[in-house]
This record gives structure tokens, sequence and C-alpha cells, in this order.
């Protein structure tokens, strides 16, 4: 019971920081901007692609990837030309008629993660500092294994790449100091 508890109340300090993060400071929007012609752009990508599904432009189909004269000549003709990394809906983005429904997601999500979390704080005898640390190092290694081979392999911008991986940092060190003062504070009670 103990590590339900934790893990809710680092889900729900996970999920403030998130708001904090996007609302109030740059961290969140680190890295987002706005498309001028953007009918164009959603016009031409209607047209160039075959549904829901991430893009990317200049691509190559994966059967192709393992033929080295179809390689080359991708990586010839896509020297030097713009790139992006799209994700595209063509039903719209829900998120522009209600968030409610992506925030409720969102604090479900914080709060699974904020369990695994309170689990493996809960797992050794460490003290309160210590806690705090595991949860920093926990969000450090999501951000060096999700937003990092983001910014290597599609070339996610830096600004992006930085500001998620310090709210990632910061939101599980503060879920952490959440958590660990709950698992302390029911560990010296019990003791």
């Amino acid at each position: 019971m103990r590590i339900l508890i934790a893990g809710l109340i680092g889900g729900l300090t996970m999920f403030l920081w998130g708001a904090v993060s996007h609302m109030l400071l740059p961290i969140g929007e680190a890295g987002h901007r706005t498309a001028t012609e953007q009918q164009v752009v959603l016009d031409a990508l209607a047209q160039s692609t075959s549904g829901e599904g991430v893009y990317m432009y200049p691509g190559i189909a994966p059967e192709r990837m393992s033929d080295p004269a179809a390689m080359q000549a991708f990586a010839e003709d896509s020297r030097g030309k713009p790139y992006a990394f799209v994700v595209y809906q063509p039903g719209g983005n829900p998120v522009n008629q209600s968030m409610t429904p992506h925030l409720v997601t969102q604090w479900i999500t914080d709060t699974l993660a904020a369990l695994v979390v309170a689990w493996v704080l809960a797992l050794g005898a460490l003290g309160f500092g210590r806690r705090v640390l595991v949860a920093g190092a926990l969000g450090l290694f999501s951000a060096l294994t999700i937003s990092l081979p983001h910014w290597n392999w599609y070339r996610f911008p830096l600004d992006f790449t930085a500001g998620t991986l310090v709210g990632q940092v910061v939101g599980w060190t503060l879920a952490g100091a959440a958590i660990a003062w709950w698992l302390g504070r029911k560990r010296s009670l019990e003791g």
C-alpha cells in the first residue's frame, strides 16, 4: 500500500511539474516553432503520405535500405536538402478540440511511471537523499534512452532535446523527493 500511495504522490508531482514546465517555464516548449504557410504544407503531406504514420523527408523505403546502390543514390540525392520528421494524422489533432482526455492520459502515464520509481526506491534501505538521487538518475536514464537517440537518428533539435532532458531530470528529481518523503515517513512510523 505504501508503494501505491508513493506512486500516486509521485505521479501527481510529475504531472504538476509538466504543467509548470510547459505553461510557466520555457523548458516544455524548447525547440518548438510555428510554421508559416501551414495549409500548403498540409496539402502537400496529404498528397505524399499513405495515411497515419511517421514520415521522414527525404526518406527511403525500409526494404531498399539493404541495397547498397539504392542507399548510395539516396545519400547523394538527399545531400544538402532540408530534412523533416513528420508525425502525420490525417484526421486532425484531437488536442485542438479538447485537452481533457490528453491531460487524463498524461496523469495516468505519469502515475504508472511513478509507481515504477516508487517500487525501485522501496527496494533498498536508502535514505531520503539517495532516493532522490536515484529518482533523478532514472529521469536522466529516460532522457538518455529516448531523447538522445531521437536527436542522434532523427535530428531532433538540440534545444528540444536539452529541454526534454532538463524536464525529465528535474521532474523525476521532484517526484523522487515526494516519493522518498512518503516512503521515509511510512518507514519511520512503522519502525
